[in-house]
């Protein structure tokens, strides 16, 4: 379950980031450790995002959360990167990874599958489309539950 300050951190390291040419793509607050750690998932719009950045951006956000006072208690701030083995979720991730080996899983079979491997060629309103050795996938949307890169190809 999302902790219910994660919108309102979302919200406020936003526009913290964006100066800074990052994006917050995630951020989870672990709240069953003592004290509390806070992590935040950055991106680096241009390049490779780098120790640098996750430095640059824990500075900003630690005096944005300070002010705000929105954690009462006593926390520890993380910010990283969500590095290459996750889902993806949103369309510049689906633009960005174009070409990339992925794996489609569905939520129940389509023409007899339910898990997909093949280069990503786009994500639209209808499908995800996928080129398996020069033959075009597109599996309908409303069936795929995850997309995921492919770390094995």
């Amino acid at each position: 379950m999302v902790h219910p300050l994660i919108p309102q951190i979302i919200q406020l390291a936003s526009p913290v980031a964006t100066p800074l040419g990052l994006e917050v793509v995630g951020a989870t607050f672990h709240t069953h450790q003592s004290p509390h750690i806070l992590r935040i998932d950055i991106r680096n719009l241009q390049d490779d995002t780098g120790l640098s950045d996750c430095e640059r951006m824990s500075h900003a956000l630690e005096a944005a959360l300070d002010e705000a006072n929105l954690i009462p208690d006593p926390y520890v701030l993380e910010v990283s990167s969500p590095g290459i083995s996750r889902s993806l979720t949103t369309d510049r991730e689906f633009i960005s990874f174009k070409g990339f080996a992925v794996i489609v899983s569905t939520s129940e079979p389509y023409e007899g599958h339910k898990t997909w491997n093949g280069n990503l060629v786009r994500r639209d309103d209808d499908a995800v489309h996928l080129s398996q050795k020069g033959r075009a996938i597109a599996i309908p949307r409303l069936l795929v539950s995850q997309v995921q890169l492919d770390e094995t190809r």
